[in-house]
């Protein structure tokens, strides 16, 4: 190390200070070439960084440095991960934990109760949208009761209508389905199996997809049916268009003063839910005092800041001037007696002075002080919804203002003026450097102690001499390779037996630990470090970063701190692609045993972002679920694309002439864009859908290894005798897919936004 430092000049605009010492591994007569290694160079340095970091998080959470997940038999991660519900693409998912443990007798009793909770919510899923869809049963409910199925409202307030008589029916049923077969732990019952064999098949595979299935479904109708309780509750209907809800109470305010676009009525913390206009009325004329006065104390912040303040005396009884009074928060301090006895009456006479009774102007803030008013109509409510913005603005300036005072010790102004801001403390130290400056975000100096600030910076300076030695450790036997001869000669242990990286820590002999804890002892204990000397602040004697000149030498140390602290960040970035990549240092293109690499070269691996797989889904290289993933992905982004432009088409080109179904009297015209046509697609429609489904999945074999298994089913639109135009317009398809299945809602299927009146974005 030393001899890289000092064998050659390394001031600004010499080689050596880029790098560059002479040793042209990286090099070309090319130019470009020379440029592109280079790059490469970087590239890989920053990878590994990167990758340093990932290996020592695997190493730390699976107790091996690398290796095959295949092989980590014994974590309580992989317990139950061929249990039903474990399904691509993410596998076992379990977030909370709750099955770290590995209880089997824990997981049969959740999962028993997930059964059932998901089939109690397809039920109350079916429940909720069948009757918005096809209506309801004719006829009565409770003949008795005189209740017909058109009586019962839809969603949660069903529940009011039920007759005594079912409730007794529902309680029955729960208690038949509870006690009518035995569910001690181990029998079918107690895993949900009742004897209603609809999920079943001879063929064991096709059995445990369709109970898959049960699971998954249910799980997404848990989530359905708590969105369902959700509208229910928010807007007063358990379904429908937004535009119908016109007893909602979240509608109840929304043509009042202060609805502006783009929010438009906006009322997160629900204060409005309940509709009452009293409590709407009472707080709106709360608010609009509350801005009046944020906006009268943001102005008496800010002008005394930039037109001074008045000349004479703000009280002469108390010879106090008005010069006298300092800006912000510390002015309370200076406002004589009488000063608050004026600001209590005026608040009182504004108070008392009008009737303020719930329906008279001056409830809501209009005290026939006209200064926002116009003849026209339209301009008055633009001004009163000013009113009412400018004033919420200045609710936030002021409490900004009141924490920059609270936290500068200054109501407003430059920066500069802050000389006695506890956050200026340290701002002269080495370290502070541009374009960032002096930067603490976890404001560890906020306190402005010297002594804690010179322990930290001592601390920092030996932690990123450490890192740029491990830094170096690192690179150089990667770079120069290693020493000839032995490491420890008793030990017959060669410094060429050393691997490189954190393995490196296996080899160290006994001795060479005690030299290593023996020059820590020294450094720490043959100097004086009490606070004050220099040997606290890391300065030993070593004067390597020294000159005669103080500019130069300060910019030298500081030089010492940045690399220190880009050193801590480059040896984490090792230690991760070290624990990643089983490699401390190197050209990726040899991990060439690497899983990430396993499906680099398929379709779909395009510039600029390469193979992307954040997920992990191919970590195991598992060629068999690869080529299952694509083949899915192919057919979803083939129907995604069919289905994008079944949306923009119509919308664009309009729809086609005569008739949809002539037996059913449907015109194309008649059927609405988007998912709406769902509605409107007959009966016979559906089995031309299916039928055709089913002819693309059962026309071909389609096993694992065939074309038809890989999407390829003999329609060569994509195809060229050019190998490599093929594969680009496949790679387009894949890309296409991908796009199309990202397509999205906005409350109508295509087209211009200012068409959307009947949105309820809008």
């Amino acid at each position: 190390m030393a001899f890289c430092e000092v064998s050659q000049e390394q001031t600004p605009g010499t080689d050596a200070y880029a790098g560059d010492f002479g040793f042209k591994v990286l090099t070309a007569a090319d130019p470009a070439e020379k440029t592109k290694k280079l790059n490469a160079e970087i590239a890989n340095g920053r990878l590994a960084m990167m990758a340093i970091i990932g290996m020592f998080f695997q190493d730390g959470l699976t107790g091996s440095a690398w290796g095959d997940w295949a092989n980590y038999t014994a974590s309580p991660l992989r317990a139950f991960e061929n249990e039903l519900g474990v399904q691509a693409p993410v596998g076992f998912w379990d977030p909370a934990g709750f099955t770290a443990d590995g209880s089997v007798e824990d997981f049969k009793r959740r999962r028993a109760t997930e059964i059932k909770h998901g089939r109690m919510s397809m039920l109350a899923t079916m429940g909720y949208i069948t009757p918005e869809i096809t209506g309801k049963f004719p006829g009565y409910l409770s003949p008795s009761a005189g209740l017909k199925f058109a009586d019962v409202p839809n969603g949660l307030a069903a529940i009011s209508k039920v007759p005594a008589a079912g409730w007794g029916q529902i309680l029955a049923y729960m208690a038949f389905c509870e006690v009518s077969q035995e569910q001690t732990p181990g029998t079918d019952a107690y895993a949900g199996d009742f004897g209603f064999k609809v999920l079943t098949a001879a063929d064991p595979a096709e059995k445990t997809k369709k109970l898959n299935a049960e699971i998954a479904n249910g799980r997404l109708a848990m989530m359905a049916i708590i969105g369902m309780f959700f509208q229910d509750g928010l807007t007063g209907s358990a379904w429908g268009d937004w535009a119908n809800y016109t007893a909602s109470p979240l509608r109840a305010f929304e043509n009042e003063l202060g609805v502006q676009a783009p929010v438009g009525f906006w009322d997160p913390a629900g204060f409005t839910a309940d509709g009452s206009v009293e409590d709407f009325k009472r707080r709106r004329a709360t608010e609009i005092k509350h801005g009046r006065i944020s906006m009268l104390a943001t102005m008496g912040y800010i002008t005394p800041e930039i037109t001074g303040k008045f000349p004479g005396y703000l009280s002469p009884s108390a010879g106090l001037k008005f010069a006298d009074v300092p800006n912000g928060l510390a002015a309370i301090s200076k406002v004589p007696a009488a000063g608050w006895g004026q600001i209590l009456a005026y608040m009182a006479f504004c108070e008392v002075s009008q009737e303020q009774t719930p329906g008279t102007d001056a409830y809501a803030g209009d005290f026939g002080f006209k200064v926002l008013t116009a003849a026209d109509p339209a301009e008055k409510t633009k001004k009163l919804n000013a009113e009412i913005a400018n004033g919420r603005l200045a609710m936030m300036a002021i409490i900004g203002m009141f924490f920059q005072d609270g936290l500068t010790g200054s109501a407003w102004g430059d920066w500069a003026n802050y000389t006695a801001s506890p956050l200026r403390a340290f701002e002269n130290e080495l370290g502070v450097q541009a374009p960032v400056g002096f930067w603490d975000p976890a404001g560890f100096t906020a306190d402005g102690s010297v002594e804690d600030f010179k322990r930290r910076r001592a601390t920092e300076i030996k932690h990123g001499r450490i890192s740029m030695l491990a830094t170096m450790g690192y690179i150089t036997p990667e770079i120069t390779g290693k020493f000839p001869g032995y490491l420890s000669p008793s030990a017959g242990l060669k410094f060429a037996d050393v691997p490189n990286g954190l393995a490196a820590i296996s080899k160290v002999p006994a001795a060479g630990w005690g030299q290593i804890l023996a020059y820590m002892a020294f450094c720490e204990v043959s100097q004086e470090q009490t606070p004050g000397t220099d040997a606290y602040a890391g300065d030993f004697g070593f004067k390597v970063l020294t000159a005669a000149d103080p500019a130069e030498k300060t910019k030298k140390l500081n030089a010492e701190i940045a690399n220190g602290r880009l050193a801590m960040m480059a040896i984490i970035g090792m230690f991760f692609q070290d624990g990643l990549t089983g490699s401390a240092w190197g050209d990726w293109a040899n991990y060439t045993a690497s899983p990430l690499r396993a499906f680099e070269n398929e379709l779909g691996v395009q510039a600029p972002v390469g193979f992307w797989d954040p997920a992990g889904f191919t970590a195991d290289g598992s060629v068999e679920d690869f080529k299952r993933r694509r083949a899915t992905e192919i057919k979803h982004g083939r129907i995604s694309m069919l289905a994008t432009m079944g949306y923009i088409t119509p919308e664009i080109t309009g729809k086609f002439p005569g008739y949809l179904s002539p037996s059913a009297g449907l015109k194309f015209a008649d059927v609405p864009n988007g998912l709406a046509a769902i509605s409107k697609v007959p009966a016979a429609g559906w089995g031309q859908i299916l039928a055709y489904m089913a002819f693309c999945e059962v026309s071909q074999d389609q096993t694992p290894g065939t074309d038809a298994y890989a999407g390829d089913f003999g329609f060569k639109v994509l195809t060229a005798a050019d190998l490599a135009e093929k594969t680009k317009k496949l790679n387009a398809e894949i890309a296409n897919g991908r796009l199309a299945m990202m397509d999205g809602l906005t409350g109508s299927a295509w087209g211009d936004w200012a068409n959307y009146t009947a949105s309820p974005l809008r």
